[in-house]
């Protein structure tokens, strides 16, 4: 057994094809396949079966592919160890992010990181949340920056910040004179929604639940438009098609500068944003931004610099927390 053969069993497991597989081992479809078969034989059992365009983990194989990741971690960590021997920082650090927030936070984010810990390159990867913990669990990606909730995965997770919601709204629209607004007032407005697989979507979802049965029925006038990211749906509410609900950091300063001003109504803002208030003792909407990791990766000072970073980014409207 070796860590090679480990090595592409994993790579099987994740991508569900040999020859994918292959590619991403940069060895040859015939290599990977003699190896794996070396190491069923060794091991006296099938870790995958494999059918017409098809590739499955036996369950037998899922417990062993975990602790073949485990196993490729550990050896992973005697290399980091003697780098961090003389440099703490050295080497990348791959992050992943979801799509809700990568647009907004990684200009500033990487700024700050080219600032402080330049040997500490961002290598990036904005994903769905769903995806994103696979990755994490299968060693592609060290950290993410999720929006909670999400499933549990035995993940370590810190705190960054707390993001309020905004509402969306035509500057034509009735709603946009208001200087805000509660989710009453939004009931009976079309709702433009992200599309499935995008945790924002579910987090508007919850906020104006009246709509989640809009969401997958075309009948009826008030139904809900999906988009296929934020800045999408915000062309779309500027056309006029309807309101949403955005995270306060996807919010355009100059947007907020121009509706301060007298002419704030004119045709040269097409989008209002307006805060979102609700009658009795309820906080306004928010979600909370967290930086997840495996327990088993151990590059504190990274995550530690990385954590100091997203501190260290001007993030607009938001809390942050410790």
């Amino acid at each position: 057994m070796t860590l090679t053969e480990l090595k592409y069993i994993v790579a099987v497991a994740r991508e569900k094809h040999f020859g994918k597989a292959a590619e991403a081992c940069f060895v040859s479809q015939p290599t990977l396949s003699v190896a794996i078969k070396k190491l069923e034989d060794e091991l006296e059992l099938k870790l995958f079966e494999r059918s017409a365009g098809e590739v499955t983990v036996t369950p037998l194989g899922e417990e062993i592919v975990r602790q073949a990741q485990s196993v490729l971690e550990q050896a992973a960590e005697i290399k980091e160890i003697a780098k961090r021997g003389k440099s703490p920082l050295s080497g990348p650090l791959k992050l992943g992010v979801i799509y809700t927030i990568g647009p907004y936070l990684l200009p500033d984010l990487v700024r700050q990181i080219i600032k402080h810990t330049p040997q500490m390159p961002l290598m990036l990867q904005e994903n769905f949340t769903v995806r994103l913990l696979e990755m994490l669990r299968t060693g592609e990606i060290d950290c993410a920056i999720l929006a909670e909730p999400f499933p549990d995965t035995g993940l370590a997770v810190a705190p960054l910040y707390d993001e309020p919601f905004m509402a969306a709204v035509p500057s034509t629209h009735p709603l946009s004179k208001e200087v805000a607004v509660s989710t009453e007032q939004l009931k009976n407005e079309t709702m433009l929604l992200l599309g499935n697989g995008h945790c924002f979507r579910d987090h508007v979802l919850q906020v104006c639940p009246e709509f989640a049965r809009f969401s997958s029925d075309a009948e009826g006038i008030r139904k809900s438009f999906e988009g296929s990211s934020l800045e999408t749906i915000k062309h779309m509410v500027a056309a006029g098609m309807g309101v949403t609900l955005v995270p306060r950091l996807s919010v355009p300063a100059e947007a907020l500068a121009m509706q301060k001003e007298e002419n704030a109504h004119s045709d040269e803002s097409f989008v209002r944003y307006l805060p979102i208030v609700d009658p009795g003792p309820g906080e306004p909407p928010t979600r909370r931004v967290v930086l997840a990791w495996r327990r088993s990766f151990t590059r504190y000072e990274a995550i530690a610099a990385l954590r100091n970073a997203v501190y260290a980014c001007e993030l607009p409207g938001v809390q942050r927390l410790s």
